[in-house]
């Protein structure tokens, strides 16, 4: 865990307690997820109990105590996307990266998650991939999308090693 991170997160919004919730979003991003030792440091640092930040990170569905993936796969389960065939492409999407919702794949590449609206119904049925909206999705087209952000996974490690 990099302490540098919480600093300049705290920093950010002045340490200030108010802004919580948008420093715990800030390290997420970051770090990829809520490490114990990052909410430690941070609770410390801004004289709160840790217990607190606890609360904070479960109660908010954004928040997350254990490692998510790289990219990020939430699939609209909306009713107009529902009726358009969501449950259709979240299996096959579950299928194809070989988890359940809510699980992460084994190297971390993939995490899946439903959603109960992503404010894009004409578009339905949308799966959204680390935030890019990708509408009128068909259970035929999940293999192209993952090809896509698996190989746009690899280029960024690529980059970064």
């Amino acid at each position: 865990m990099d302490k540098k991170t919480i600093d300049r997160v705290i920093e950010k919004y002045q340490g200030n307690p108010q802004e919580i919730l948008e420093m715990l979003l800030d390290i997420q991003e970051e770090l990829r997820y809520l490490p114990k030792e990052a909410l430690s440091c941070l609770a410390e640092k801004l004289n709160m109990p840790v217990a607190k930040l606890y609360r904070i990170a479960k109660f908010y569905e954004a928040l997350s105590l254990k490692p998510m993936g790289d990219c990020q796969v939430h699939v609209c389960t909306g009713t107009a996307c529902h009726v358009r065939g969501a449950s259709r492409i979240l299996d096959e999407l579950g299928h194809q990266l070989g988890i359940k919702p809510g699980e992460v794949t084994p190297d971390q590449s993939f995490g899946l998650k439903t959603v109960n609206c992503v404010g894009a119904c004409a578009l339905g049925p949308v799966v959204v991939v680390n935030g890019e909206h990708h509408g009128d999705m068909a259970a035929l087209k999940v293999n192209k999308l993952i090809k896509q952000y698996a190989g746009d996974h690899k280029q960024k490690k690529k980059k970064h090693a």
